[in-house]
């Protein structure tokens, strides 16, 4: 999902002088994970949503792009064709759903089908950054630097909003880091005219249906007028990027202007509804997302299962400790995750990391938040060695890898690319059949071990 530059230099703010930020990296970071079915409206889209900077930029291979282009060319034509007839049929549906007829024409008025979100949508990178690369940009010293220099910004607006909904105020900036670059870019796209597009392409038709009908309601409550309505190609809105479903959700009016305004220059609103959905999610104060830890000699790897959760001290009896070499201390249960298996860093994880997860369920998104959220706070930074000589799977190898898993008597539950639960069971028990570390971590040296 290509992404304009992170930053220009300056982000325009509503209270006396906008704050400079450095130059910094020019892609934003999100990682990928596409919706399987449509999803409730508590629920953050989270493929939606996301960017390349969490995905190679090299091409998939074609084998012919010629015909590929060719064939391409005779699909837009023809989804052209069938646009308006669509939008009319969809007008009834919006209408059954309570979408008023003046609503309907404002909102289409002008709007056409969009070639570029098609192409935008269709030519995602199958390729995914390890969780090392990804970290390096999500927490890099510049997102950090600009971190701080936001939070000193916004200290007082912050504060108000850490008292009302108590989340911390540094994991809300991190969230705002993460998803536009403190506030930078927060799309340009007419969010009606994109959801319409993506809901008549049909391929995931009925989650951008119910997001398109959620635009009209926000048109229709008078929070934004429809040209107005700009976000990412994906329908991602306003500086922490929420999609129409979890604006009508979540968003909040915090400066009481009596509207939900988070598309303004002015971040108050679209930061507290961060905060708004952190605590609606679960988020308890004071409790961190979770803290680097190591692991002891010997330690069973079974146990790294987020399933298994363990209070500090229990952990503790275990020789799992803080990184300095204290037990951790009680924040309630925890679960150990290792998201570069046995080599990489360690963590020990508590339910906020589960909340960061609501916003978007990929492990390297929510250790992003969590990361940067540490370090803008002036936390250390991640201390273990990761295995820089591995490299991600891609969606074609993590099929194989199912199917050749499956195929060995390791059933994975289906072939989806997806490294869930019933996979990382599967690869630990095959690990453990072939006397290696069951950490469950999907490697290509793994793959190899099937091949």
């Amino acid at each position: 999902m290509k992404r304009m530059g992170f930053y220009t230099g300056i982000l325009i703010a509503a209270f006396g002088g906008a704050p400079t930020f450095a130059e910094t990296e020019s892609e934003q970071v999100r990682p990928s994970l596409r919706p399987l079915a449509l999803q409730p409206v508590n629920i953050v889209d989270v493929a939606a949503r996301a960017p390349t900077a969490v995905v190679s930029v090299r091409p998939k291979m074609r084998t012919d792009a010629v015909a590929t282009a060719r064939e391409t060319a005779i699909q837009m034509a023809v989804a052209k064709a069938g646009f308006d007839t669509w939008v009319a049929g969809f007008k009834l549906r919006a209408q059954a759903e309570g979408i008023r007829a003046n609503t309907l024409d404002a909102a289409f008025r002008g709007v056409t089908f969009d070639e570029d979100v098609i192409k935008r949508d269709r030519n995602q990178s199958e390729f995914s950054k390890t969780i090392w690369q990804y970290l390096s940009s999500a927490a890099s010293d510049r997102r950090i630097s600009n971190g701080k220099i936001a939070l000193a910004e916004y200290d007082r607006t912050l504060d108000a909003i850490e008292r009302r909904y108590g989340v911390e105020k540094e994991v809300v900036v991190a969230v705002w880091g993460l998803e536009s670059g403190y506030g930078v870019f927060r799309g340009s796209n007419d969010v009606v005219q994109a959801m319409a597009t993506l809901a008549y392409e049909g391929r995931r038709g009925a989650f951008f249906e119910q997001q398109l009908i959620a635009a009209l309601i926000i048109v229709q409550n008078g929070d934004k007028s429809p040209r107005n309505m700009t976000g990412s190609w994906a329908g991602a809105m306003g500086h922490t990027q929420f999609i129409p479903t979890s604006y009508l959700a979540y968003a909040v009016d915090f400066n009481g202007d009596g509207r939900r305004d988070i598309w303004s220059d002015d971040p108050t609103d679209a930061l507290a509804s961060t905060a708004a959905y952190l605590k609606k999610s679960g988020w308890e104060k004071g409790q961190p997302w979770g803290v680097e830890v190591k692991l002891p000699a010997g330690f069973d790897y079974t146990l790294a299962n987020r399933k298994i959760k363990k209070q500090p001290a229990a952990w503790g009896r275990l020789g799992v400790k803080g990184m300095n070499g204290q037990t951790v201390p009680n924040h309630g249960t925890a679960a150990i995750l290792l998201p570069a298996g046995a080599k990489g860093a360690a963590f020990m994880i508590f339910d906020n990391f589960a909340a960061i997860e609501k916003y978007n369920a990929a492990d390297a998104y929510v250790i992003g938040v969590g990361h940067l959220s540490d370090r803008i706070k002036g936390g250390d930074p991640i201390r273990a060695s990761w295995p820089t000589d591995d490299r991600a799977l891609t969606f074609s190898e993590r099929k194989e890898m199912q199917q050749r898993l499956t195929q060995a008597g390791f059933d994975t539950q289906g072939v989806d690319g997806r490294v869930g639960p019933n996979t990382i069971d599967a690869i630990r028990a095959f690990q453990k059949k072939r006397g290696v570390i069951p950490d469950g971590y999907a490697s290509m040296a793994l793959l190899q071990k099937l091949r």
